[in-house]
């Protein structure tokens, strides 16, 4: 009995134990439910569904990576609203921020008639104040308007060099817009003039820091050319262009194209400017071009509207009548046309020359045949009005029986001749030649174009002109003691590094090498040693030969980086000129080293130049160039001396007129006066006084004979250094000349 209900008590033990048990497991169960179910509705109510949760009885679970740090916080925050906060388990993670970058610091400065204006996001480390006041004085009566922002961040490198550089820039553009960056400098300006375009781009040029990027985009507007100018010709040395003028960029490639189908060859260029005669110019120069390419050989000159073919004396009379006929009948209205078919030279006597030289120094002598006395004093006046007074050499000789027009075409010879840097022109009774070397890419072009303008389109001349970039201000190339400044400059930046006692370049320095190598395109026609040196470890001739084998490997580098080699001499000096101590690992660092050294300042002969348009002399003609018409009794009155032609300024391009007198009015002839010296009125370009003097000078030469006696005449000659025409200044780098 007593067993049995010891059975039965633990029966229900175990029972009610088993129904505690179920009791309590559904509950925990139901009690996670109702929990994770309640802390996921919060969590996407709230938007942070980056959250997992799960439960373990009355824990909660948090799971996942947050956003944010912040994010996490208010997650945890918002869980512990729904449950107990000591039931929360948080395992949740944030994403490492990444640290927050600078701005992009930029500074644009817009400079104009009106002020400067600058708009912006600069360092807050900027003097702000500073800058305004630099800019006041540079903008002038202008006013200053600073809307920029700042930003408290360190200043990038290149900042600072940069905004000085633009300053810089914005100083000397007084219509600009100048973009500053980090290590970058962006030029947007408008100049008056394409001189001024070339002045601004090579000041631009000379003052940029080796570590600014410069990004110029400078305009001008079209040049005025005047006269509108075109010389094509065919002869034994095929079809070429002296000068070639057009009104658009695509009147330019139909010439061009005229003229290829004619013969010519290689590179062709024609400048655009305004001052064309007629819309139908291109077409008008097409046919002219198409019929010399029919005659085979001959000049074709147009000047204006006006056109000069000459037929070489070898074409055929019958096809030259029926080219010629064709030509004229299909020209455009406006345009005249005048046709010479050339005779055959007759030998002669010695011919009377005149020749200037202008050597390299600036230095000009005159030579050859004069008409008078008084001719001789304008044409020395003219030179030294052109090539500066203590830079004239007279050597010139009186002849009386030179052919009409000799003074004019002398003074023009000289005009000319300052378009070079160095160079020849000779006058003779058939032709006029010029040779040198310029820096003016337009020098053939301009040279032609004042021939035709002086002496007619008709004139026989003979250019033959070198351009060389070394002398164009425009490019600002460096000269050679520049070229090893800016090497040795490199090389210290990043230093070219070399395997242990070896010869061998480390292959991490070729982007130095490759800087190297930039740094050498302009500076590839100087002489210069590749100089190598090492420290003292070591025995002397074995650093002597180590040396000599690094600068050698210096140079082949560079060759394989397309650099012209042929200038570079090696030469190895091993230790024995060092430049720190040789007793500390800096010293012997700095001891080691590659450097360059100019053998020769000048180039090497030839580099940098290359041939502009060359005519070749013409048959001579029977009659004589531009003469000069004068009767006796008679001189030019004032308005004679307005409607002479003004001269061209050296650069080529016209001097002004006198303001009050037409330039187009024709020339009158008055009575003489009672006084026999006859003092014509002085224009205000001393270039043309020198010209109309001569020209006046010839006529009363001419009436003088006529009685018997010479009058006298004075020229009135303005200082050289208040001439308009006076030289302007070379670059330093060139010789200037001793005006």
């Amino acid at each position: 009995m007593r067993g049995r209900i010891t059975l039965l008590t633990t029966t229900a033990f175990v029972g009610a134990l088993v129904l505690s048990a179920f009791i309590a497991g559904g509950s925990a169960t139901i009690i996670e439910q109702r929990s994770r179910k309640a802390v996921k509705l919060a969590l996407e109510t709230a938007s942070h569904s980056w959250v997992q949760v799960e439960t373990d009885g009355l824990q909660v679970i948090l799971l996942g990576t947050a956003p944010s740090e912040a994010a996490r916080f208010r997650s945890v925050t918002l869980v512990s609203t729904v449950v107990d906060s000591s039931r929360i388990v948080d395992n949740t993670d944030a994403e490492v921020q990444k640290a927050i970058a600078p701005p992009d610091f930029s500074l644009q400065m817009l400079r104009n008639d009106e002020g400067i204006s600058l708009i912006g996001l600069v360092p807050s480390g900027t003097d702000r104040k500073a800058l305004q006041e630099r800019l006041t004085k540079i903008a002038g009566e202008g006013a200053v308007t600073d809307m920029l922002e700042s930003a408290d961040y360190p200043v990038p490198g290149g900042w600072r060099t940069a905004l000085e550089f633009g300053i810089a820039a914005l100083t000397e553009l007084p219509r600009a817009k100048v973009s500053i960056l980090p290590g970058k400098v962006g030029v947007e300006a408008i100049t008056d003039s394409p001189e001024q375009k070339a002045e601004a781009e090579a000041l631009l040029n000379r003052r940029r820091p080796t570590e600014i990027r410069l990004d110029a985009k400078i305009s001008a507007p079209r040049p005025v050319i005047t006269p509108f100018t075109l010389r094509f010709l065919i002869d034994a040395e095929g079809a070429r262009f002296d000068a070639c003028s057009a009104d658009t960029d695509r009147a330019a490639g139909r010439i061009m194209a005229a003229a290829r189908k004619a013969g010519a060859k290689g590179e062709l260029d024609c400048t655009v400017g305004m001052g064309v005669p007629s819309p139908q110019w291109a077409e008008a120069v097409e046919k002219g071009v198409a019929a010399l390419a029919q005659l085979g050989a001959g000049t074709l000159t147009f000047s204006d509207a006006d056109i000069a073919l000459v037929a070489a004396d070898t074409t055929d009379p019958a096809i030259y009548d029926r080219v010629v006929g064709d030509l004229e009948s299909n020209l455009p209205e406006v345009f005249s046309l005048k046709a010479e078919l050339a005779k055959k030279a007759e030998a002669k006597a010695a011919v009377p020359e005149f020749s200037a030289l202008l050597r390299e120094d600036g230095q000009v002598e005159l030579r050859g045949r004069v008409t008078s006395d008084r001719s001789r004093e304008a044409l020395e006046s003219f030179a030294h009005a052109q090539f500066g007074a203590t830079s004239v050499y007279g050597a010139t000789r009186v002849d009386t029986g030179l052919p009409e027009g000799w003074p004019l075409r002398t003074l023009t010879a000289l005009e000319a001749l300052r378009l070079m840097h160095e160079g020849t022109v000779t006058v003779t009774p058939d032709l006029v030649r010029l040779a040198g070397v310029t820096g003016d890419r337009q020098a053939s072009d301009k040279a032609a174009r004042l021939f035709a303008r002086r002496l007619g389109e008709a004139a026989p001349i003979a250019l033959s002109v070198k351009y060389d970039r070394r002398l164009d201000a425009s490019l600002a190339l460096p000269d050679g003691n520049d070229c090893v400044a800016r090497l040795n400059g490199a090389l210290a930046r990043d230093k070219i590094g070399f395997e242990p006692s070896s010869a061998t370049i480390k292959p991490e320095d070729g982007p130095k090498l490759d800087a190297l190598a930039k740094a050498m395109a302009q500076c590839q026609d100087f002489r210069m040693e590749v100089a190598g040196h090492t420290d003292s470890q070591g025995s002397d001739e074995g650093n002597r030969k180590l040396s000599q084998a690094r600068a050698e490997a210096v140079i082949t580098a560079l060759s394989a980086r397309r650099v012209l080699t042929r200038n570079l001499t090696p030469k190895g000096y091993g230790e024995s000129q060092p430049i720190a101590e040789n007793d500390t690992d800096k010293g012997r660092e700095a001891t080691r080293r590659i450097e360059f050294v100019l053998l020769d300042a000048k180039p090497v002969g030839g580099a940098g130049q290359i041939d502009l348009p060359v005519t070749v002399p013409e048959p001579p003609k029977p009659a004589p160039v531009a003469p000069i018409e004068a009767a006796p009794d008679l001189v030019l009155d004032e308005s004679a001396i307005a409607g002479a032609a003004p001269m061209e300024e050296a650069h080529g391009e016209p001097m002004p007129a006198p303001a009050d007198t037409p330039a187009e009015t024709p020339a009158v002839a008055a009575p003489a006066p009672a006084d026999p010296v006859a003092t014509p009125p002085v224009p205000a370009d001393p270039a043309a006084a020198a010209s109309d003097a001569a020209a006046t000078e010839a006529a009363t030469t001419q009436a003088g004979a006529a009685e018997g006696t010479e009058a006298a005449l004075v020229i009135p000659v303005n200082p050289a250094a208040q001439s308009p025409g006076h030289p302007k200044p070379r670059p330093k780098k060139l010789g200037g000349r001793d005006n």
